[in-house]
């Protein structure tokens, strides 16, 4: 029986070594190293910066992750350094007890991938967040006022940038702060691709889930493209009973073209927030969608009003009702305008498509038996999809709907 190979005087299993150095030379980036280093130490590990942000997490549970970071009995707090200088903490909570060589290799592992990836400093989230926000909503657009309060702030933006914007909405009890969590795993996913990586949270605090903007420094598309994957692997990795959606723009070369970008990743994040199978969406995959972005951009109560004069009506039914108005129009459309098609998609009888259909016209004035009908319907969604619209309250606005929304039976 073969045995794992070991050095000539250490004893230690030096294969446990092979997941961190493959995954410090291919970059993979600080999260997956430190995934690989709990492995090999068999523990569960939280790595922060010397300012105490955390950079990346191997834990079995949130509750694991907060007993790392309050440094809880059985807790290890490993000082990283490179020469002279202290580059982070390494918490660790053992399950087994480690040789003492193995920590120290792992740990001068993980201390040279953090100097190498170490971000620069830069002003405080507050400042940060300001800053994006006058950019994309072009209260700063000239590209030297860009570059300047960039500087000022830490952020290379001379080759242009890329946008991400990622949401997340909990299916589970939500703790406090639960926000700044996502914030927190989104920013140490795109530094992990992208060191002078930087994200806000966006404004909107009252929406029912939680959305961060991200800044990617320079023009590499692939390198987005990777920000982009790890932001969406590192949220799935540390928020269990969430869904995740992610938009992704173009680089844009020029910093005075940013606004430009954060309109694509919008536009992307709404669009993949309505489509399960593809959480993470370029602007650039959106198809028909993009022809839609200067609406958006420039005259979003132009298309509102397209929206309302379309859907709007079956969302609010479907709403007060509780029925499948904007579902089967969707799977219709997808169907080619086939009935049978559409009964088949949705598991349903042919009569009840038929139903909902006539039931569409009446509510919207559009019949789906005209190219006109069916081209503005889908026009409507795209609308929906464009504006972020998922759910629309009632009352519908048809004759008899005033006894409002129909309890669901049990």
């Amino acid at each position: 029986m073969s045995t794992p190979a070991q050095g000539p005087a250490t004893g230690l299993d030096l294969s446990a070594l092979d997941a961190i150095t493959d995954a410090v030379e291919s970059g993979a980036g600080l999260p997956e190293v430190v995934r690989a280093a709990a492995r090999a130490l068999e523990a569960s590990l939280v790595l922060t910066d010397p300012a105490g942000a955390v950079l990346a997490v191997a834990a079995r549970s949130p509750a694991d992750e907060r007993a790392l970071l309050d440094d809880a009995t059985g807790v290890e707090a490993l000082e990283l350094r490179v020469a002279d200088a202290a580059v982070g903490t390494l918490r660790m909570r053992a399950r087994t007890e480690p040789r003492p060589a193995l920590v120290k290799l792992v740990s001068t592992l993980v201390a040279s991938e953090v100097e190498r990836v170490r971000a620069p400093d830069r002003a405080s989230e507050e400042a940060l967040g300001a800053f994006l926000h006058a950019v994309l909503e072009r209260a700063l657009s000239g590209r030297e006022d860009i570059l300047a309060r960039a500087g000022e702030l830490g952020l290379d933006l001379v080759e242009g940038a890329t946008i991400l914007v990622a949401r997340a909405h909990s299916h589970v009890p939500a703790e406090d702060g639960w926000r700044q969590r996502v914030l927190a795993v989104a920013d140490r996913g795109a530094r992990a691709a992208v060191p002078g990586a930087a994200a806000v949270l966006a404004p909107r605090m009252d929406a029912p889930g939680a959305e961060v903007v991200i800044l990617l420094p320079g023009a590499d598309d692939a390198a987005a493209a990777r920000a982009a994957d790890a932001v969406v692997r590192e949220l799935h990795s540390a928020l269990a009973g969430h869904t995740f959606a992610l938009g992704r723009s173009r680089p844009a070369t020029d910093p005075a073209d940013l606004h430009r970008a954060g309109a694509e990743a919008l536009l992307a994040a709404n669009v993949a927030e309505g489509d399960a199978e593809r959480p993470v969406l370029a602007f650039e995959e959106s198809g028909a969608y993009r022809l839609l972005l200067s609406a958006m951009s420039e005259d979003p109560a132009e298309l509102q009003r397209f929206y309302a004069e379309t859907v709007e009506p079956l969302v609010a039914y479907d709403e007060q009702y509780e029925t499948g108005l904007v579902q089967t129009v969707e799977a219709f459309l997808e169907a080619d305008g086939n009935v049978a098609g559409t009964a088949q998609r949705l598991f349903t009888h042919r009569h009840t498509i038929r139903y909902r259909l006539e039931r569409v016209k009446e509510l919207s004035g559009l019949d789906v038996g005209s190219t006109d009908g069916r081209e503005k319907l889908s026009l409507g969604l795209k609308a929906m999809r464009v504006l972020g619209i998922a759910h629309r309250g009632g009352p519908a606005t048809e004759a008899g709907a005033g006894g409002g929304r129909v309890p669901r039976r049990p």
